[in-house]
């Protein structure tokens, strides 16, 4: 003898021991709770969608969130695959979106203080305060493309700061090439923007190193987890 299931109602349900609609059927659980559950096959195979807790997810929602389902399979789509590759790539884009320019940066110039004098590393984080963040901080590494950097280069190169700009995106190419070994970049953009920028003559004052020779000028890359 089959087993004997209530049709759903919304008095059903407050009753509910056994409530079932087309594969959509209530769940109560050793708590009494009532979960909504959508049964179906595919590939020959019987699965279980699970669309979340009565009365926060109403009859309604719950048959719309079913016929949503069933759609899919008469695409030959699997909706609980389907749900889960979804959530995978909001996982991903989450990630993503967290790890903006400014977060990288901040993460490699906290390696680089190891190796750094004092000084250096306070002039450094404070020219990315100063002309970095502010422009493009906020856009996630992963996404962020030369042409959204090189106005800002541009424009602190036409004040005469020819060095600063020269500083500045060779301190891009450094956070990429970290972002890059640790997985969060793909592309070294500040690569990309070499030769973008005019030369600079540097200066030899007092037989010093120039400047783009100057051990604490030149940004370095140090292995994630170093």
């Amino acid at each position: 003898m089959s087993k004997k299931t209530i049709p759903l109602t919304d008095v059903a349900i407050r009753n509910a021991k056994a409530a079932e609609d087309v594969g959509l059927f209530l769940q109560v659980t050793p708590t009494g709770g009532k979960l909504w559950r959508f049964k179906y096959r595919f590939d020959g195979k019987e699965k279980l969608l699970t669309f979340g807790l009565w009365p926060d997810v109403s009859l309604k929602l719950a048959r719309q969130r079913r016929d949503e389902a069933r759609t899919l399979l008469a695409e030959g789509i699997d909706p609980g695959e389907k749900r889960k590759q979804e959530k995978a790539d909001a996982e991903a884009q989450g990630a993503e979106d967290a790890n903006t320019f400014e977060v990288v940066a901040r993460d490699w110039h906290a390696k680089q203080v190891k190796v750094w004098s004092e000084s250096h590393a306070v002039k450094v984080l404070g020219r990315m305060e100063q002309h970095l963040f502010p422009a493009f901080g906020h856009v996630p590494i992963a996404t962020l493309r030369a042409p959204a950097i090189l106005p800002t280069l541009r424009e602190i190169e036409a004040k005469g700061h020819h060095e600063t700009a020269k500083r500045l995106r060779q301190f891009c190419e450094a956070v990429f090439i970290f972002a890059i070994s640790t997985g969060i970049a793909e592309r070294n953009v500040g690569a990309d923007l070499r030769g973008a920028l005019a030369p600079c003559r540097a200066t030899n004052r007092s037989g010093a190193l120039p400047l783009s020779l100057q051990p604490d000028e030149r940004p370095q890359h140090v292995e994630h987890g170093a």
